[in-house]
């Protein structure tokens, strides 16, 4: 879920990290589950009602649930809706569709957050275009070690996905994650201009990495269900998260 609320970052130690590199396992599975239920004539609020059985099962419970006024479990969004959508019965997907699953867990004290982009029966030119939003994922998420920066982990998204030709999301950003689901630092998908490098990454962070972006223009608006951002021209958008703990050598992906 790809908002901040302010809280200061709060350093995790060894024993923690534990702790939500179990509940992350338990989110993967999630995850992975969701992504793969997601096909022609099934709904978002199927998914949803998927995830709160599998979610259960894995002695867990939702994250999302608990931000304030949000009372589904998932965040499921389709082409042009970027995050946050509301899983619907209404929302039937159909072949050519890009959706967006979004999902967290609180386990034993602790959220993970993460998401993936599935297509269904995609055209080439879409399929490139989720491509490139794992290929951004994957070079952020290597740029997480100690005695980097944030603006590292930013530079390397953007460059991709600017590279590829499409528009990395510039209201919205990844977030520290743990005993809160959005606590700080906050992670851009592109580096703020003369702003230095950031905050530097140290060990015990936990960081939701969000890459967030759109095949046209990176304008966002709210729709009326008060919940869904959405693309103002109406082009396809994505997102791939996963939670990372920074460890004394490196990095852990905790999803």
């Amino acid at each position: 879920m790809g908002m901040n609320n302010g809280l200061h970052p709060k350093l995790k130690t060894p024993e923690e990290i534990k702790i939500m590199a179990e509940g992350g396992v338990k989110l993967r599975r999630v995850k992975n589950a969701l992504a793969k239920a997601v096909k022609a004539g099934v709904s978002s609020l199927d998914i949803e009602n998927l995830a709160k059985k599998l979610i259960a099962e894995e002695g867990a419970e939702g994250s999302f649930d608990k931000v304030p006024g949000y009372r589904w479990l998932t965040c499921i969004s389709v082409n042009e809706q970027l995050v946050h959508g509301i899983p619907k019965k209404e929302t039937v997907f159909k072949d050519g569709d890009v959706v967006s699953v979004d999902v967290g867990i609180y386990y034993k004290g602790f959220h993970t957050d993460t998401s993936t982009t599935v297509g269904i029966n995609l055209t080439p030119d879409s399929s490139k275009f989720l491509e490139i939003g794992r290929r951004a994922l994957n070079a952020a998420i290597a740029e997480v070690k100690p005695g980097r920066h944030i603006f590292d982990i930013s530079e390397a998204i953007q460059d991709i996905i600017e590279g590829a030709g499409y528009s990395p999301i510039r209201a919205l950003v990844g977030h520290g994650v743990g005993r809160e689901l959005h606590e700080e630092p906050q992670i851009p998908c592109f580096v703020p201009r003369a702003s230095g490098r950031g905050e530097q990454i140290v060990p015990g962070m936990a960081l939701a990495i969000e890459v967030m972006y759109a095949k046209g223009g990176s304008e966002v608006g709210l729709l009326p269900d008060g919940w869904t951002i959405a693309m103002r021209d109406g082009k396809i958008s994505a997102l791939f998260e996963e939670t990372v703990a920074v460890t004394p050598r490196g990095h852990q992906v905790l999803t």
